[in-house]
């Protein structure tokens, strides 16, 4: 019979427990034992879990109380040399430091960079090399969290981050070339493989995402190299992991490797199945991907069954493992407590636990086992009466997108003239100011919102408190002089979230959350049907809050792409089309804003790069539909209206064309964390029209100072015009307290006025 496994597990806990205990131990609630002993807790009730629904095995050291790159770095002890001395005194604040900066009287540090996984909404820190690197093995963490799965009885297969992923994932400070260290760290990794080996472990998972991406001749050489020296060193079997996409022209170079077994993602990459099974040696084992890790969508034994009994025409049982396409990280642990949603949508879906119970159906069924295969049988019914639901298809909605012309993606007339007719209307300075979107959603707005949502609070007195939030932040913006304002989004729980609640075709678990770095959780919409826009979103509370004041208030929305990225797609319709619907419906809210009165309207687009395919080829296609749903959705509107957008956490030099043809007025982006280096590509292809790259990492606690900030505009000046350059933090600033941000935008203010003295000074 088939092997049963997943290849890891959601972290955070059904109820988020591990958010609320890093959140604890931070804020110095709680001490870093009931921090650790929660982490515990939570690894043997998920390893508990997933023998339940019916694995064979178990991953292991997949847990982490931040992120599994960070994980990956201190296994190595990459760690860079400022945060040493910490290190050295308080190991856990060392690891904390690097996630997420501190500043006390005594120490500042600020964070590690922060990027995305690949293609998901997983953001992972970004280790630090230098081409006089040196690594040793700190195997505490691995090897104790393999000791107490196997002492708990479960059959345990570590998980490590391969070598040559992870110097490609990882940035140098001195322009080295990072694949230049791999002499360096293969040593370590055989220390490694060869403590897990004397601990007993006869499996080790190595995951090497990168191998799924296009790959020079150095890089295959590197896979080369790596894998003939771990293998030389005696250590446990090992699991060559790939995922998000097909192997294609590297999968020679995979099945070369002198490894023991070869993971596939038949889920992205249905079409490698056969090619695989053929190529792959025959004393090797196969771990098919054959369920979705990234969605939430009930299998189609039908399809999945079709790929099992090719496999095993193919590869004999002993050789065949059955798992997930990737890690679970990416979807929430358990359906059972969603107990609100609509109609049949629970019989649609399946989470963690019940993905492993899917895998555990499906081999038993490939034995022939007569009670899988009539689970399967019924399980087959409900994916076919998804298909056939009345909730799932609009005809009003489809022919809307049938009858778009290319104009829909148009503006009036071009940036150049654009540009004259918002400054004839807005009369804003050099350098102008502003924020992302949000403030601060305080402990007592969130318990309002909890209120409201539970009928404890009536809606009057609800909207009140939304009125109270909204002119507190525009008096605070007004006071410390910030020349375009937002309202704060007080009445938002999350930029996705917010609108799906508002449009026909989404729908929303209760507990449905997913990580999306560190103790930042999301609970993604599902998308299960055509999409459409019953009535306004976001006029009544702009409207309000430009009432309040005389300068320009920006209207602020999430575009398609994200919205699509951010949601729990359906999978019985493109996403390209399913993203033209989303743009449909945020364009009428666009205009309605404009009508309204709001002249500045904000568009964020932090997913667009997220999106990109893994492979190069595939990249124009994606790009053209995404860039035009952006357009579909900002089109149409009045020279005078300035459209911004927002992009967080991506690397700009492989897609500036594409930003470029987006035609926002406005571009924010992420920049302090990397200093400014992100800007390059701006400059390099000469953009053209305003950009705002942000000046204050929000997602570190610490404050940075007026001449940090000084510091980075001086350098964005040294490539930007200064009619370009806005002024603004790096993304929304709901996740941070009042306090900080006070201090950090009032420093902001007072830097962007000192530049603005430079540029405006008489040469």
């Amino acid at each position: 019979m088939p092997h049963v496994t997943y290849l890891g597990f959601p972290r955070i806990g059904r109820r988020r427990e591990l958010k609320r205990a890093l959140e604890s131990f931070w804020s110095g609630e709680t001490p870093a034992a009931e921090l650790l002993a929660t982490a515990t807790d939570l690894r043997h009730r998920h390893w508990n879990l997933a023998r339940e629904a019916g694995a064979d095995s178990v991953p292991v050291n997949d847990f982490s109380l931040y992120d599994h790159v960070l994980d990956t770095a201190v296994l190595l002890d990459a760690i860079p040399e400022r945060y040493r001395a910490l290190n050295a005194t308080d190991p856990l604040a060392a690891y904390f430091a690097m996630a997420r900066g501190v500043q006390t009287d005594t120490v500042d540090l600020p964070a590690l960079e922060m990027t995305k996984w690949f293609d998901t909404n997983y953001h992972y820190l970004v280790p630090e090399l230098d081409a006089q690197q040196s690594f040793a093995a700190r195997t505490g963490k691995l090897l104790g969290e393999y000791r107490e799965a196997t002492a708990a009885g479960h059959t345990a297969r570590p998980v490590i981050l391969g070598p040559v992923s992870f110097l490609r994932l990882s940035k140098t400070t001195d322009g080295s070339d990072a694949l230049a260290l791999l002499p360096s760290i293969l040593p370590v990794y055989a220390s490694i493989l060869q403590a897990l080996a004397a601990e007993g472990a006869q499996w080790v998972q190595i995951d090497e995402p990168c191998l799924a991406l296009d790959l020079d001749d150095t890089a295959r050489a590197a896979y080369r190299t790596a894998f003939a020296a771990l293998a030389a060193a005696s250590g446990p079997r090992m699991l060559l992991a790939t995922y998000f996409a097909a192997l294609d022209d590297n999968l020679d170079l995979a099945v070369s490797l002198p490894v023991a077994g070869l993971h596939v993602d038949l889920v992205r990459a249905p079409a490698q199945l056969e090619a695989v099974a053929s190529a792959l040696p025959a004393d090797r084992v196969l771990s098919a991907g054959v369920i979705d890790g990234r969605n939430i969508w009930l299998s189609d034994p039908s399809r999945v069954m079709s790929q099992l009994r090719t496999l095993a025409s193919l590869i004999r049982d002993d050789r065949l493992w059955i798992s997930t396409s990737c890690s679970l990280l990416h979807v929430p642990i358990d359906l059972t407590g969603e107990k609100g949603l609509r109609g049949s949508l629970r019989d649609w879906l399946s989470f963690a636990r019940q993905k492993i119970g899917e895998l555990r159906l499906y081999a038993d069924g490939l034995a022939g086992d007569d009670r899988a295969l009539t689970a399967l049988t019924e399980q087959h019914e409900r994916v076919a009466a998804r298909a056939r639901s009345s909730d799932v298809v609009r005809a009003d909605v489809r022919s809307r997108l049938r009858q778009l012309t290319p104009q829909a993606a148009q503006r009036r007339s071009g940036y150049a003239n654009r540009v004259v007719a918002q400054r004839e209307r807005f009369g804003l300075p050099e350098l102008p100011t502003t924020t992302i979107g949000s403030f601060p959603q305080t402990h007592e707005l969130r318990k309002a919102r909890s209120a409201h949502r539970a009928g404890k609070l009536d809606t009057a007195s609800y909207e009140t408190v939304l009125r109270e939030e909204i002119e507190r932040a525009v008096r605070f913006q007004e006071a410390i002089d910030i020349d375009v304002l937002v309202h704060g989004e007080p009445e938002r729980n999350d930029m996705v979230e917010y609108f799906g609640e508002q449009l026909d075709g989404y729908a929303f678990t209760a507990n449905g959350w997913v990580q999306s770095y560190g103790s930042r959780c999301v609970k993604p919409p599902v998308i299960y049907g055509d999409v459409a826009r019953p009535e306004p979103m976001t006029v009544r509370w702009s409207a309000y809050a430009q009432s309040l004041t005389r300068r320009p208030m920006k209207g602020m929305l999430t575009g398609p792409v994200t919205m699509l990225q951010w949601s729990f797609v359906r999978d019985d319709l493109p996403r390209e089309e399913v993203c033209q619907q989303i743009a449909l419906a945020l364009r009428d809210e666009v205009h309605d804003l404009e009508a309204a009165g709001i002249g500045i309207i904000q568009i964020d687009e932090p997913a667009l790069r997220e999106g990109l395919p893994l492979r190069r080829g595939e990249w124009a296609s994606y790009l053209a539909w995404a860039v035009h749903a952006f357009r579909i959705a900002a089109g149409g509107v009045s020279d005078a209206t300035q459209i911004h957008t927002h992009m967080c956490y991506s690397e700009f030099n492989d897609i500036i064309e594409s930003v470029a043809a987006m035609d926002a007025d406005v571009i924010s982006i992420e920049t302090s964390r990397s200093r400014m280096e992100l800007l390059d590509a701006f400059t390099r292809f000469r953009y053209p029209n305003g950009i705002g790259p942000g000046v204050y990492d929000i997602h570190s606690p610490r404050v940075p100072s007026e001449e940090e900030m000084v510091f980075l505009l001086t350098r964005a000046l040294d490539v930007l015009r200064p009619d370009q350059l806005w002024v603004n933090p790096d993304c929304g600033l709901k996740t941070r307290g009042w306090p900080e941000v006070e201090a950090a935008l009032t420093a902001m203010v007072a830097a962007a006025a000192r530049l603005r003295e430079r540029v405006e000074a008489p040469a």
